[in-house]
């Protein structure tokens, strides 16, 4: 199974997950999550709070960030 990948050790590179940008998680993830759907990538089965915890706090906060933005927007 050493060919499977870990979605968080991949993406973080040995890094604490304060130093990757939120930009490098999505694009890294969604550059994993398409190869494995496409049968090109094998990946570890996951537990959410050990993989996905990772994209999803990168989600959660870039879609805070367009909430702000829009509610900047709405009041001019």
């Amino acid at each position: 199974m050493s060919d499977e990948l870990n979605l968080a050790r991949r993406i973080l590179q040995g890094r604490a997950v304060q130093q990757v940008p939120d930009d490098e998680v999505l694009q890294e993830a969604e550059r994993l999550l398409s190869g494995w759907m496409q049968g090109e990538l094998r990946m570890e089965r996951p537990k959410l709070y050990d993989h996905y915890a990772l994209v999803f706090s990168a989600l959660i906060r870039r879609v805070q960030q367009l909430e702000e933005r829009v509610a900047e927007l709405e009041r001019r």
